[in-house]
């Protein structure tokens, strides 16, 4: 299993393939704010992890493996960052909040969150009644 970091980098490189058709080292340090010898460092890992080749000068592609993670991870971030929505959060907080919790959270509780969203998702009236006791919450605290 990938650690949280490799986690970050194959992310991100899946989603500058899917997006540009390649992924550059200068590409993925320039994403990850992170200068282009630790995405060296990176690849050169994660290659010999089998989640992607890398060829110095050439690029590199993902693996089957390392599709299908990048493919989970993405989701992963997409649907907390729809949780935060359905819950509430301020949109300029979603960020940073989803790249807080999502390497602490389960595959598990990923699922069930999952299943939350498509939940709140099939009937409006049930966002709605969420956003009822949100503001009788906070006429409580006030």
């Amino acid at each position: 299993m990938p650690t949280p970091s490799m986690e970050d980098y194959i992310e991100q490189i899946y989603l500058l393939i899917d997006e540009k058709g390649y992924a550059r080292v200068s590409d993925i340090a320039e994403a990850l704010s992170v200068h282009p010898s630790s995405v060296t460092k990176m690849v050169q890992k994660l290659d010999k992890d089998e989640y992607l080749i890398y060829e110095k000068y050439r690029g590199l592609v993902l693996t089957s493996k390392g599709k299908k993670i990048g493919e989970r991870l993405v989701y992963r971030h997409d649907l907390l960052e729809q949780f935060m929505r359905i819950i509430g959060l301020d949109e300029s907080k979603i960020y940073n909040d989803v790249e807080g919790i999502e390497h602490h959270l389960s595959w598990e509780a990923i699922d069930r969150i999952g299943d939350l969203v498509q939940y709140f998702e099939q009937d409006e009236v049930r966002v709605e009644t969420l956003r009822g006791v949100q503001k009788a919450n906070e006429e409580k605290s006030n």
